[in-house]
């Protein structure tokens, strides 16, 4: 078996260096060369809730060769068809991508290599890149949890071995219902990711101050909406019903819904959303990938998402230049 990362920014750098402790062989792909360097010279440097450093497998794209059976997809969705085109080159003929991106980004990746060599996979922990080889786990240890499933009526090629894979850091569910698996993540960078952007802040600050918790509320009321009328299931994140917890249709039950949110995102507290990172480093985020695919859904299916539609606003003014994160934005809601 011969597995890669390709991707390995904050999030692959961690998958990389657990897979590879607990002695797998994979290889780390990346492309940006200050972070390839260090990986090489120092090993990838875990922090934050876990510490430890691990010497890892690392390549620039132009490096790989031969044939993958199974490739760990991590990048950002805005290339897909151009970065999935290419490594479909680098695919065993049964070999498989797995994709670990946010949204909902297998359909577009089966169109290019087919639906028995495509699975797809949430991640329910989060990571910051800090510097050049470093990677700062920002979720407890104990949160270490992936969500599987595929778009295929058949179990797609290597699902065994991918899941074993993955175990290696954390727990693995196989999902039935795998598209509910996605909006609950998307669920959640909607509306804690959307916010943590918006504010330029952590998911727990976020969810600290009164005002901004009122719109990551209401996001992930339009996304329950948006589900209940496209007759998406939202599955449970870790065990908690994320509608069951959070929806409410009167006063009693959207104020415990509002309680309730600080303590629900307490083991994520400390993540920074991909989005702000890329603010940070001026480069484009994913936010169509993730709010603006609630509002497309919402579109479809008839149902406002004012909220979302003003977190897209408001993150393509700031990669203009026209704003900046701050919680002064969420007067803008």
């Amino acid at each position: 078996m011969r597995s890669a990362i390709y991707g390995a920014g904050s999030l692959g750098t961690i998958l990389g260096a657990y897979i590879t402790r607990a002695g797998e062989a994979i290889d780390l792909v990346n492309r940006n060369k200050a972070h390839v360097e260090a990986l090489r010279a120092n090993g990838a440097h875990v922090t934050g809730t876990v510490e430890f450093t691990q010497k890892v497998n690392v390549l620039f794209p132009d490096e790989m060769s031969g044939l993958y059976d199974i490739i760990l997809l991590m990048t950002k969705q805005q290339q897909n068809r151009q970065v999935v085109s290419m490594l479909k080159e680098h695919l065993a003929d049964d070999g498989v991508i797995v994709t670990l991106q946010n949204g909902l980004p297998e359909p577009e990746i089966a169109e290019i290599v087919g639906e028995q060599r495509v699975i797809g996979c949430t991640v329910a922990w989060g990571a910051t890149l800090l510097g050049p080889g470093v990677s700062e786990l920002t979720s407890e240890p104990d949160s270490l949890s992936f969500s599987m499933g595929y778009l295929s009526t058949q179990e797609p090629n290597h699902a065994q071995d991918v899941k074993v894979l993955l175990e290696k850091m954390g727990t693995v569910v196989l999902d039935d219902n795998f598209i509910g698996s996605r909006w609950s993540k998307l669920l959640i960078n909607a509306s804690f990711s959307g916010m943590s952007a918006v504010c330029g802040s952590t998911f727990g600050q976020a969810a600290a101050d009164k005002q901004s918790r009122r719109v990551v509320q209401g996001i992930i009321k339009e996304c329950i909406d948006v589900c209940a009328k496209a007759g998406i299931r939202i599955e449970p994140v870790q065990g908690k019903d994320i509608v069951k917890l959070l929806d409410y249709s009167g006063p009693i039950k959207k104020f415990l819904s509002y309680v309730i949110i600080p303590i629900a995102i307490k083991k994520h507290a400390l993540l920074k959303a991909s989005m702000l990172q890329d603010l940070e480093k001026g480069k484009l985020t994913e936010v169509d990938s993730i709010n603006g695919a609630v509002c497309a859904m919402g579109r479809k299916v008839g149902v406002p998402t004012p909220l979302n539609d003003k977190v897209v606003e408001l993150v393509h003014a700031f990669e203009k230049g026209l704003k900046k994160p701050g919680f002064h934005n969420v007067a803008e809601f």
